[in-house]
Formats: structure tokens, sequence, C-alpha cells
């Protein structure tokens, strides 16, 4: 059967998202389609308007309607921490599970020299510039635990020590509740690495 233009178009357009197929966006097609209009109308409009009103913070570079993001406006919070994650999502993670009363940069992405993605791609400098003004005394490092995330932690703690400011890294290793024998090498042999004193 010849699928209409606006069908091929919708379903195309789904497979944006990450982990959606063609058959898991054909789905999603017929769901939204056939049993969801108002929803379907709802996520339209929603989604118009947010890419409307959304950009980033001009800090911290999260998402947000605002030029100034809530946690970069909060006069509350500890102006000389900089905890510094790869994306928004983590900014979410982290300032919903921790204890952290600290600021965020958002890299929006990691360092990848295979992908083309270097530190000018990553705009940097907006770090650098963050970094230079001395407000900031200790940089966190919350970036994820693979090849490209390390070598980015690594560059922006090299940066961090260029300024006088300590950097540090999050801990990584055994999940809480976590069993060793299902635990992968790696992570085990990073768990010992980081190990610290009781």
């Amino acid at each position: 059967m010849r699928k209409s233009g606006a069908i091929v178009e919708l379903v195309n357009a789904l497979r944006c998202l990450p982990g959606v197929g063609p058959k898991s966006a054909q789905r999603m097609m017929f769901h939204l389609l056939q049993r969801e209009r108002d929803g379907a109308a709802r996520l339209a409009t929603a989604l118009q308007n947010a890419l409307g009103q959304v950009s980033q913070c001009r800090e911290c570079r999260t998402l947000t309607e605002s030029p100034l993001c809530d946690l970069c406006a909060s006069p509350t919070r500890d102006r000389t921490l900089l905890c510094v994650v790869e994306t928004p999502a983590d900014v979410y993670a982290i300032d919903d599970a921790a204890n952290y009363g600290g600021l965020f940069f958002v890299l929006n992405g990691r360092l990848s020299p295979l992908d083309g993605i270097g530190p000018q791609e990553l705009r940097l400098d907006h770090l650098e510039n963050r970094l230079r003004s001395g407000e900031v005394r200790e940089v966190i490092l919350a970036t994820n635990a693979t090849v490209e995330g390390e070598a980015t932690a690594h560059y922006v703690a090299e940066m961090a020590r260029h300024f006088g400011v300590r950097p540090s890294r999050i801990a990584h290793g055994v999940p809480f509740g976590g069993e060793l024998e299902y635990v992968d090498v790696n992570t085990l042999s990073h768990a010992f690495k980081g190990r610290q004193e009781l």
C-alpha cells in the first residue's frame, strides 16, 4: 500500500528521537493518528511553543525560557562551585538526586576528535571566561564514564588548573545495592582506583 506524504513525513520526523527506528516511529504514528488525536494536537502545540520560547541560559547553557535559568538566577546557590556536565539532562539528574548547592556548566557534548568535536565546537571559551573571572574555586567534573567523557574531564581539569581552580571528579564505581559478581570489569577497576579511606 502506498503511504501518503503526510504519513511518511510524520514517521520520518518521529525517527529523529533517540532510540526510535522505522517500526517504532510507525507504531507512534498509528497511535497518534488513530487513538490520540487530541494528544497529538497538544504535543504539536507544546513542541511549537517550546521551540519558540526555550533557549540556552547565558551562564550555564542549560535549557530555559529566560535569559538566566532558575539555578543561575538563585541567590542561594554557591557561586564558587561549578559542576561541569555533558547535557541539560545531567543538570536535572544531579539537581534532583544530589545534595549539590553550586552552579552548573553544560558542555552540550563532549570532546570527540574522531567526530570532529573539539574545544571550539563545545564553545569551551565560554567556560574559560567563567574560570578566568576568579569567582569559581572548584570545578566538579561530572562527565560520563566513557573514553570521550574521561578525555573531556581531563581537558577541563587542565583548563581549571591553569586558572588556579581546583578540579575534582565525581566518583564512579559500584552502584548502591549492586552485587560485585554482576559489576563489569571496567567499573570494578575504576572503583578500586577511586577508593577512599574510611
